[in-house]
């Protein structure tokens, strides 16, 4: 009996970026039983070459694979792909459920490999994530998921896999080549050169990572005036449009009108953190007209869903923005947005005679960040709800002793506001995700 075992040697978190090197440790083993082993010592050596293992070839790759409810044309990538994987004796694609997009060139590890009894053999493989692919993603209608297929095959025998799964995060790719001298370390220009010092090189995926950390560590404060048909409501200021995986999305609202007497109060609100999956392809229909609206619903619904504060441009001037989710706009009818949404965090607060309050929403490190194919376009935003009402004081005086009783009913109005957010990967060294040994058993 033979045992595969393979596991990665980042042992405190299975997740890469796209352009990193993932790194496997692969044993064969060759195990013996306390039964076998029992017996005299010549009896072992007698017996020595028929219990011999052999094996004919192993080989290693890394796929990435799709399961959708879209409709798909033949004439995709994946086709393409399944098409030519399917003419070589390993059918990667019967092994997972669901498509192939990216598969990398299988690397040979040995072939024609012999093993005593107790007998281990280790061997090394590494590979680069491609950096076109998707990132790890598992929405409501679509999958992306990674896997590193390590394939044998005994004499006679059928051929068996073994997939360890890892976690993939996409890193945005720099659009303009020229700009990469930007991204160097300033001090190292201004360092004195030294002709006897070979400059080091700097990688495509550590640019990467440098412009990621300018984008999200850049502040750019945008300050959104909220309203309704009854008057100003209050007033969000986002401090950065960029945040990476685990990081805290911050921001300021200020219900004080100023010189204005006030009209509205908001009695709480509150403020979610969602994730909305959009199928770009149209999908099919009962009915011609249903095709027709699902067509043009796309655009209308995201004029109606993000609302001119959060589709405004980043102009320095016009930094103040006048919110349009007014009761009037709600009552006009609007097609529902045809994507899919998920709330990933809330945050609540009541605040009738709060002036000033912060917004502190988290990011969890497990989820995907934006991205977009040619099936799904995954975006991110913050829904807000305020109740609002004119009652003003709780429609009472102040008592000269004793306390102020909040009335049993109070007329309320709700308004909602989205605002599109981008959410960015972050190190996976720093995302704590422990793996495990993957085995597989050869009887």
């Amino acid at each position: 009996m033979i045992e595969i075992k393979a596991k990665l040697l980042r042992a405190d978190s299975a997740i890469y970026a796209t352009g990193e090197r993932v790194e496997c440790l692969i044993e064969f083993i060759h195990k013996v039983f306390s039964d076998e082993t029992a017996g005299s010592q010549a009896g072992r050596n007698a017996n020595e070459a028929s219990s011999q293992e052999n094996l004919a070839w192993a080989s290693a790759q890394l796929h990435c694979y799709r399961k959708t409810s879209y409709s798909t044309s033949s004439g995709d990538r994946a086709a393409e792909l399944t098409e030519m994987i399917g003419r070589t004796a390993l059918d990667a694609v019967t092994q997972a459920p669901g498509e192939v997009i990216v598969a990398t060139k299988p690397k040979i590890l040995f072939c024609d490999l012999r093993l005593q009894p107790g007998e281990t053999k280790m061997y090394f493989f590494n590979e680069f994530v491609p950096r076109d692919g998707p990132p790890t993603y598992r929405g409501h209608n679509i999958r992306y998921f990674y896997k590193i297929t390590i394939a044998t095959q005994r004499v006679k025998s059928k051929v068996q896999t073994l997939a360890v799964p890892i976690r993939v995060l996409p890193i945005p790719i720099i659009s303009r080549p020229d700009e990469l001298p930007v991204t160097v370390e300033t001090n190292e220009e201004l360092a004195p050169t030294n002709p006897f010092l070979e400059k080091r090189e700097i990688s495509e995926l550590e640019i990467s990572w440098h412009h990621l950390k300018n984008v999200t560590a850049r502040r750019a404060p945008k300050f959104y005036r909220i309203s309704n048909k009854r008057g100003f409501v209050g007033r969000f200021c986002l401090f950065k449009p960029a945040y990476k995986l685990g990081e805290d999305i911050v921001g300021s609202l200020d219900f004080d009108p100023g010189v204005n007497p006030r009209k509205v109060r908001c009695v709480q609100f509150s403020v979610k953190l969602q994730q909305q999956e959009l199928s770009i392809r149209p999908q099919p229909v009962q009915n011609h007209q249903l095709q027709t609206q699902s067509s043009t619903g796309d655009d209308v619904s995201s004029i109606n869903s993000f609302d001119m504060a959060s589709i405004a441009s980043g102009v320095v001037a016009d930094n103040l923005h006048k919110s349009a989710t007014s009761a009037s706009s709600r009552e006009k009818e609007a097609p529902e947005p045809t994507g899919k949404l998920s709330t990933i965090s809330t945050s609540h607060q009541v605040c009738y005679a709060t002036l000033q309050t912060q917004v502190v929403v988290p990011i969890p490190l497990h989820v995907t960040p934006t991205f977009r194919t040619d099936l799904v376009d995954v975006r991110w935003r913050l829904h807000f709800e305020f109740v609002t009402t004119t009652l003003m004081d709780f429609g009472i005086p102040n008592p000269e002793s004793g306390e102020l009783k909040a009335p049993a009913e109070m007329p309320v109005e709700t308004m909602v506001w989205n605002l599109p957010v981008t959410v960015y990967a972050a190190n996976p060294l720093q995302i704590y995700a422990p793996n495990q040994t993957f085995n597989l058993l050869i009887k």
